[in-house]
């Protein structure tokens, strides 16, 4: 099956505005370049700014006149989040579409963010959380659609309640699914939460599968000095054509989840092949972890102490988001 035969065609987004994280490499890199082709400004929002910078390069060279601003933010950082949207704020340009694409993958020895929490929940969810919060007016300007990227780690494992932080027994695997799990559970929330108080945006989630990208392979700044086995074999399989994606066909959920009128809120978009772990996009069941909207609610809760973001309507204090 030919990347031709499972892609779809992205409406006109000529006069939309869309800010992609984690858009400098991989999927991320892939989404973005869709978005400006399709007539997008696309906002990267980039902790590394010479990536950045390289990506919105690659973006312009296939598609001459496509708009791409490069904007500076650390997921990892609170700060970071609030200083990126204190700028987009004061800039004032309503945002129609906001992929929540970055991440970072199983560390092998624990690590923690600017703010002392664990770096996968930190960075993956509580950044993310953050990053809506600052974002919200312009996100309800902008009547937006947003598609935040889980995984298929998030139908396994749990919500370590006891120890968020993982601090008394350290899993990567594990915590990279507590992360996983609490940010699709917040990206099905965020779109209840909208419902009830008329914010005025859209929520849902999608998957890419399995496809060779660089959440496993070497990345010194997180202690792994060299690929990954899982990395080298998902190469593998994918230059084979082996039920996985490619970084291009991986893409295709959250540009689906995100763009299609036939893709709706509250919902999860992933590949339909076997297992789930590549092909066309398509809706798919939502995870039986991410179902509990108790969960979720408490979840959310603790989201917002943990960031000191509260967003409109909410119970915990007044409100701070934006």
């Amino acid at each position: 099956m030919t990347r031709a035969s499972i892609d779809f065609d992205i409406p006109d987004l000529r006069g939309r505005r869309a800010v992609v994280t984690g858009g400098s490499d991989g999927i991320g890199l892939r989404i973005a370049a869709r978005l400006a082709a399709a007539g997008a400004e696309v906002v990267l929002p980039v902790r590394n700014p010479g990536k950045g910078e390289a990506a919105a390069s690659i973006i312009r060279d296939a598609a001459p006149g496509t708009r791409v601003r490069i904007a500076a933010l650390d997921l990892s950082s609170l700060d970071s989040v609030a200083a990126f949207g204190a700028s987009m704020r004061a800039d004032g340009h309503p945002i129609h579409l906001l992929i929540n694409n970055a991440g970072v993958m199983t560390p092998p020895e624990r690590q923690t963010t600017a703010d002392g929490f664990e770096l996968q929940f930190g960075t993956n969810h509580l950044g993310h959380f953050a990053l809506v919060g600052h974002l919200l007016p312009l996100l309800r300007a902008g009547r937006a659609r947003i598609t935040s990227q889980v995984s298929v780690a998030a139908n396994q494992g749990s919500i370590n309640w006891d120890d968020l932080a993982w601090e008394r027994s350290y899993s990567g695997a594990r915590a990279y699914s507590q992360s996983k799990i609490a940010f699709g559970m917040f990206g099905l929330e965020l779109d209840r939460r909208s419902e009830r108080h008329g914010w005025g945006i859209t929520s849902n989630l999608a998957h890419p599968g399995v496809a060779p990208t660089s959440l496993l392979a070497a990345r010194p700044e997180l202690g792994r000095t060299a690929d990954t086995v899982g990395v080298r074999v998902i190469r593998w399989a994918a230059a084979r054509g082996i039920l996985l994606g490619t970084p291009e066909t991986a893409a295709l959920p959250a540009l689906y989840a995100a763009t299609s009128s036939d893709a709706r809120p509250r919902r999860l978009y992933g590949p339909k092949g076997m297992g789930h772990l590549g092909g066309a996009p398509a809706e798919q069941p939502v995870y039986t972890r991410l179902r509990s909207e108790t969960d979720a609610a408490r979840m959310w809760r603790l989201s917002e102490e943990r960031t000191g973001v509260v967003f409109p309507d909410s119970s915990v204090g007044r409100s701070t988001a934006g």
